[in-house]
């Protein structure tokens, strides 16, 4: 009977693994690669930001003013995507499931609020993949640089 139950648990600890892998929209495709240095990929990038984001972040990435006070409803600003904001500092795969799922969904709170729109169903894998290396292609080098850096280091 201890090794039935030994079994049951194991397999219920696999199930939870697999759910909290796969299963709560928090991963991204199995290795997120921005090409910033693809023309193609960077070309459908700007046009897929320009209708989606620009809005938001601004046609230069330049994002809303005082991004990082919230404003008379509670929530953030838009940020900058340019050199000056904080997009840099996170991977691909973090700035990926950001984008697609969401800012609650990332850090695990549901009832976060935020006036960023959630991309699942609305733009593809790809297409997230291509906005993400349209705006890291648009960093100054050493940005660009220090941002390879950080993702050889996952």
């Amino acid at each position: 009977m201890n090794r039935i139950a030994a079994l049951g648990l194991g397999a219920v600890v696999l199930a939870g693994a697999a759910a909290l892998n796969f299963g709560w929209g928090t991963s991204a495709p199995a290795q997120t690669v921005l090409t910033p240095s693809d023309p193609d990929v960077v070309a459908l990038g700007q046009s897929i930001y320009s209708e989606n984001c620009a809005s938001c972040h601004g046609a230069n990435l330049e994002g809303q003013p005082n991004w990082r006070s919230p404003g008379p409803d509670g929530r953030l600003p838009a940020p900058p995507h340019d050199a000056t904001g904080h997009t840099w500092h996170h991977d691909g795969d973090t700035l990926f499931r950001l984008t697609k799922y969401g800012t609650g969904a990332l850090i695990g709170d549901p009832d976060y609020a935020s006036n960023m729109p959630i991309y699942e169903g609305v733009l593809t894998d790809d297409e997230i993949i291509a906005v993400l290396s349209y705006i890291k292609s648009k960093w100054p080098q050493d940005v660009r640089e220090r941002h390879d850096q950080m993702e050889n280091r996952r």
